[in-house]
């Protein structure tokens, strides 16, 4: 987590110049002492994710994590294991954590927009990484937000395997921060989930979101920019006694648990057919990704509760309906496409689980689109 090494002239320059004093990485505006301070205030945070794969300590150039899944350490092998990787970040929800003071939850937001990708293939997280891009280090503010990072981890079961922080003045306005995540799983070859077997008939399962998760907070500002919304204060249309703030930054749900439980109940075939992670696109930008080119999956719009805040945003913004489902959630994050047989059996599973989920539809011949009913 040591600020970037950045290049810089060459000090002789500096003592060249009779009657000057030599610059110094601090005057440039990279503090490298509080960076060393930030490093030394995450350690525990960070070593609460590590489980027995991972080799070494914390703080190294490169972390290690064992792949060779020893019966006496792990609870299965893979005979054929296929790595998994993905990026992202969680954009200008940022900008949201900073308008209020709070950046203990954006960490959480991060690592679910990785591994509830990662998930969709039927892989199992490994490790993360994550990148700060910031204006100035400060060790309370880095330790925030490593905190939901490292919450993020533990209830995905990742270990946070390593990380960097760019303390960069130039690039940077004062106050400023950005975050990418980079995640590593595994699947054994056989039970890569694909999307290739979805058929007309199967049965298309929503989870619910938690909120707007990570994606149109573009368009959500603008709202509140527009509207002169006060983040501070609750609206009676949210139907909750927090501040509209608070339920903004509602952390990303992360449904690796109660997914992976799910999948690794089967162990020869496999029933589930395909998986997305509602992101921006919400459900017809999402759900086609994984269909086949002559299968639509037809959903019912009464099928599940949408959430008020997504009603209040509309009603603030005069957002047509379309564009609030192609932007937005809508109130599913994650989404399986199933066997028909199968389906009860799941949806009581996923209950067990702490899930609520609803069938959205079913799959029909097609194109390869979602349609609306």
């Amino acid at each position: 987590m040591l600020p970037m090494a950045e290049h810089t002239p060459d000090d002789a320059d500096a003592r060249d110049r009779p009657g000057r004093e030599g610059m110094t990485y601090a005057a440039a505006g990279v503090d490298i002492d509080a960076g060393d301070a930030v490093v030394d205030r995450i350690r525990e945070q960070v070593q609460r994710t590590f489980g027995p794969r991972v080799i070494g300590r914390h703080g190294g150039f490169a972390g290690l994590l064992r792949l060779d899944y020893n019966e006496r350490l792990f609870a299965r092998n893979f005979r054929e294991p296929v790595l998994v990787a993905c990026t992202d970040g969680v954009g200008t929800k940022v900008l949201l954590a900073k308008a209020l003071g709070r950046h203990n939850t954006i960490g959480q937001d991060l690592v679910a927009m990785n591994v509830n990708d990662m998930i969709v293939q039927g892989a199992e997280p490994l490790l993360f990484l994550d990148y700060i891009g910031i204006h100035k280090v400060e060790p309370e503010l880095i330790a925030a937000i490593i905190e939901g990072i490292a919450e993020g981890c533990r209830l995905a079961g990742c270990a946070l395997l390593g990380g960097e922080t760019a303390e960069m003045p130039d690039l940077y306005a004062g106050g400023d921060y950005d975050l990418a995540g980079f995640a590593v799983g595994v699947c054994e070859l056989g039970k890569v989930i694909d999307g290739r077997r979805i058929s007309p008939g199967d049965v298309v399962i929503g989870l619910a979101s938690s909120g707007v998760h990570s994606n149109g907070y573009s368009l959500v500002r603008a709202i509140i920019r527009d509207r002169k919304l006060d983040l501070e204060r609750p609206y009676g249309e949210l139907e909750t006694d927090r501040t509209l703030g608070e339920v903004l930054l509602e952390p990303t749900r992360i449904y690796v648990r109660p997914v992976l439980s799910l999948l690794n109940r089967y162990k020869v075939k496999q029933p589930v057919l395909g998986m997305a992670h509602i992101t921006g696109g919400g459900l017809p930008g999402n759900v086609n990704r994984v269909l086949p080119s002559n299968v639509d999956a037809r959903i019912e719009r009464s099928a599940w509760p949408v959430p008020p805040v997504f009603g209040f945003l509309q009603a603030q913004g005069q957002v047509d309906e379309a564009e609030m489902l192609r932007v937005f959630n809508m109130g599913i994050g994650y989404v399986l496409i199933v066997r028909p047989h199968f389906a009860d059996s799941m949806l009581e599973q996923l209950r067990r689980a702490g899930e609520q989920p609803r069938i959205l539809g079913r799959t029909v011949a097609g194109t390869g689109k979602v349609l609306f009913a």
